[in-house]
């Protein structure tokens, strides 16, 4: 399953994004897990126990690029390859177990979580980039990750609704919305769950920093049946962000149970592959319109391979 956590700003979705990627790598049946930090702010390594810089995913575009082309006829260079271009016949796929170059230039082991990030701006960015064309690269892996029953890629994406500037909003199968007991956090659940409503997104709510059970009326009243569970106050949590890691079998009981309804959730989605080929043409489509064409000189509609469908490769 891929997952993605989003929310307003400093509502703990980083936080909570860690904390699943943990109680999942714990796992008694240790399910297959790799987890990306496509934030603005890069914080999901510190909230795993690392602060030293890892290897960017921006900076390896070009090779990810190459690889993931492979000997695909609809793709005539790595440099024609947009962030949403799709997979076709002769691209090579992901799984997320596994080794590959991809994984091996990119990937890290951080707190037992196999973690890739986005990067930071550098020096050379500021002023002149866009920080949408570095989450490209998450783009392009998830449109060729081929995951399987009971494996998580899990994506902690930038908070509100700038989660929207790139079709990446589609790429998963169960999104969870972390919201603080507030107006302005709820705010930002109803405008994300109006972009998301159009295109299929199923939003769950995971309340975040929940004292006691006004905070809970709270958000029921305002999202109602998409509240799915929340984190109450925890101990394990306040010591983690001061850079104290305790055993993850001293979490907060309620707080376990409310990462097992998050994972069951994640579990009990759809899987539809058919609509996932289809929402990538479409925004394959979109970008190609928008600038791509005139960047690369092609017309990349044609890179769309309209008998393509990932996923079903499972059943080979």
């Amino acid at each position: 399953m891929k997952i993605a956590f989003v929310g307003k700003g400093g509502s703990g979705k980083t936080t909570l994004a860690a904390l699943l990627a943990r109680h999942l790598a714990a796992a008694p049946d240790r399910p297959p897990l790799l987890a990306i930090d496509a934030d603005i702010n890069q914080h999901l390594a510190a909230a795993l126990g690392q602060d030293a810089p890892l290897p960017a995913l921006g900076d390896h575009l070009d090779e990810i690029k190459e690889y993931l082309r492979g000997d695909n006829p609809r793709i005539s260079s790595a440099a024609a390859m947009v962030k949403t271009t799709p997979p076709g016949r002769g691209s090579r796929l992901l799984t997320i177990a596994g080794t590959n170059p991809v994984y091996e230039a990119t990937v890290r082991e951080v707190g037992g979580v196999r973690l890739a990030v986005t990067g930071p701006f550098a020096e050379r960015d500021l002023g002149v980039a866009c920080y949408h064309s570095k989450v490209g690269a998450v783009e392009l892996l998830l449109n060729h990750l081929v995951d399987g029953p009971g494996e998580y890629a899990l994506v902690d994406m930038t908070a509100g609704a700038d989660s929207f500037a790139s079709g990446l909003f589609t790429r998963f199968d169960a999104t969870f919305l972390v919201c603080e007991p507030t107006l302005r956090s709820v705010g930002v659940y109803r405008q994300y769950l109006g972009y998301a409503a159009d295109h299929g997104v199923r939003v769950h709510v995971v309340g975040n920093k929940v004292t006691d059970e006004s905070d809970v009326d709270f958000l029921r009243s305002h999202v109602g049946a998409d509240l799915l569970t929340w984190i109450g106050r925890s101990d394990w949590v306040r010591a983690a962000e001061r850079g104290r890691f305790l055993p993850l079998d001293a979490l907060e009981p309620a707080n376990r149970a409310a990462l097992d309804r998050i994972r069951a959730a994640a579990d009990a989605a759809e899987k539809d592959w058919p609509r996932y080929a289809r929402q990538a043409a479409e925004f394959h489509r979109r970008n190609a319109a928008a600038w791509a064409d005139a960047r690369t000189g092609e017309n990349l509609a044609d890179q769309i391979d309209p008998d393509f469908v990932l996923g079903a490769q499972l059943i080979h």
